[in-house]
């Protein structure tokens, strides 16, 4: 399993990272989880070295990369490039699962037209407008936005292909901004090929996992990941481990890992673990629950160690500084420590703070 650990911190630049900007990042990988903003601009600071949050906002702010809702109906970054295409395939599942919940909060196809059109009028001549404002708009309108209805109307606009969030105001307030003006010549494609180009982008930039990761990370019907994977099948190989069949690209690098301990801090929600159905490869089960504690959807972020998740790190910003604390599953070497110290002076670098423990 070792081998599949490596195999995959190349493919997802993590390790020999070979890419330049942000939305080549999210190209490579199709997208990456997003409902934390701050760690899921880390997670694409992990993969280029020498970058910084800054200029990771900077891409956001010049709409090279974007914020929406995509796989199993979560928020991901995408490169903008590619979130017409994205959101024309994903969004009609997403709709399709989501209707019990509309019917408990009362959410009728007649007030998502309505709620649309209010959208769509308040965010006109390109203006950038953050969560709050939009739901005072929407309750001017007669739409009530409580409970979470007003989140839910502004993920169906956002399935709708009408909107999509840009930065942050504040904490958990984020700006939306109109799909058509903000982003006029994003492409669509056809449907089977969309399929094919998210199964070739999975295993790409995955590989090697296997289809039921790439069915419980798209959230695909099983006909539809299948359908993906059989498309894009001449351009990967396919070994067999334990039984089980796994795929990755033809073309992948597979270089000779750097010297050990090799030591990362992705982010809670970083692909490194999230992008799997089957984790076991580089996180012990025994481990799993110090990760994400009772299962409840939230996980820390990780020390991974020659591949593996070998614990879990927390971290304080402050004015001057960042304090960094690791918590390691069992003790670690005097060199693994010494390793994972420039792993979080790189997290520093990056937030352009000095980092003290």
């Amino acid at each position: 399993m070792q081998n599949i650990a490596t195999q995959r911190l190349q493919n997802q630049q993590i390790e020999y990272p070979r890419l330049k900007n942000p939305a080549e990042i999210l190209s490579w990988m199709g997208a990456i989880q997003g409902q934390d903003y701050p760690g899921a601009k880390w997670s694409i600071g992990l993969r280029l070295p020498g970058s910084t949050d800054a200029q990771i906002e900077q891409a956001v702010a010049d709409k090279q990369i974007a914020r929406t809702w995509l796989m199993r109906g979560t928020l991901h970054l995408v490169a903008s490039a590619d979130i017409s295409w994205m959101v024309e395939l994903l969004a009609p599942r997403i709709i399709a699962i989501s209707q019990p919940r509309y019917r408990e909060l009362e959410l009728d196809e007649q007030t998502f037209l309505q709620s649309n059109d209010v959208l769509v009028k308040a965010l006109e001549g390109g203006q950038q407008r953050s969560r709050k404002d939009l739901f005072v708009v929407l309750e001017q309108h007669g739409i009530s936005t409580k409970g979470q209805r007003g989140v839910h109307i502004l993920h169906r606009a956002s399935l709708d292909g009408l909107i999509f969030q840009g930065g942050m105001q504040s904490n958990n307030n984020p700006y939306f901004m109109r799909f058509d003006e903000a982003l006029p010549d994003v492409k669509s494609m056809p449907r089977d090929a969309a399929l094919a180009e998210l199964a070739r982008r999975y295993f790409t930039s995955r590989g090697p996992a296997t289809l039921q990761d790439f069915l419980w990370w798209s959230g695909l019907l099983v006909g539809d990941a299948r359908a993906g994977l059989e498309a894009v099948k001449s351009d990967l190989l396919e070994e067999t481990i334990a039984g089980i069949s796994y795929w990755r690209s033809a073309n992948a690098m597979v270089a000779q890992s750097p010297g050990s301990p090799c030591v990362y801090i992705p982010p809670g929600f970083d692909e490194y673990l999230l992008g799997y159905k089957d984790r076991d490869a580089v996180l012990g089960p025994q481990h799993a629950l110090k990760v994400c504690p009772g299962k409840n959807g939230i996980f820390f972020p990780t020390i991974v160690i020659d591949g593996r998740v070998v614990g879990v790190w927390k971290r304080t910003i402050k004015k001057d500084k960042v304090v960094i604390d690791p918590q390691p599953f069992t003790s670690l070497t005097e060199v693994e420590e010494t390793a994972f110290i420039a792993a979080a002076q790189r997290f520093g670098e990056y937030l352009e703070l000095p980092v003290a423990f």
